[in-house]
């Protein structure tokens, strides 16, 4: 793969389908997974949404030619990190890799107002079908404080020099603010403030 010509990344394995790619990936636990939407055997969300509960510390960075709004929707909601097009240049990805890798998200420029609105499209469609939710936990000043500053798009390092704290007690924060929104990854957490108006977008 080209990413191997970019000095500080390295390719460890690749994989020729879904099954192969979540095998792979959990014998290795990469720092990012680099994962396509089509895939046989297994569809790319799927292999995302099992590699999320196997290997937690693993990033997952879909790159693919799938720009439905859709698809990147239901990558977030899987437990991706990032979304890119393969038509994007390869220092574009090699920044991608390294955003994600670095615990921001990343998201392609075109895709972004994709991702916006099918999440308003999912929120109407929501409305219009009303269920129960469950009870939400306040967040404390330092928990919201974290959750801004992942809005912001800052990394966990960034996050702890800027709050003044140890990246572990960072971790255990946005541990929290997930268990208290009822959701499974940043990305969603993120998206889920916006909409509920927890943060300043």
């Amino acid at each position: 793969m080209e990413l191997d010509e970019t000095d500080d990344l390295e390719v460890v394995a690749e994989a020729s389908n879904g099954f192969e790619a979540v095998e792979v990936a959990a014998s290795l636990a990469p720092d990012v997974v680099l994962m396509d939407v089509r895939m046989p055997g297994m569809d790319g969300i799927e292999a995302t949404r099992r590699l999320s509960e196997l290997i937690p510390t693993s990033r997952i960075l879909m790159l693919t030619v799938s720009d439905e709004g859709e698809d990147l929707f239901d990558a977030v909601k899987a437990g991706a990190a990032g979304y890119v097009l393969k038509e994007a240049s390869l220092s574009t990805i090699a920044d991608a890799v390294r955003a994600v890798a670095d615990g921001k998200s990343f998201v392609s420029p075109i895709m972004a107002t994709k991702l916006l609105s099918e999440f308003r499209s999912q929120a109407d469609r929501s409305e219009r079908r009303p269920t129960p939710r469950p009870s939400l936990v306040p967040l404390t000043s330092r928990e919201a404080g974290v959750l801004q500053a992942m809005a912001d798009g800052a990394g966990t390092a960034e996050i702890a020099e800027c709050l003044e704290m140890t990246q572990k007690v960072v971790d255990n924060h946005v541990r929290n603010v997930l268990d208290k929104l009822h959701l499974h990854t940043r990305a969603e957490a993120v998206l889920y403030a916006v909409r509920e108006r927890l943060i300043d977008p």
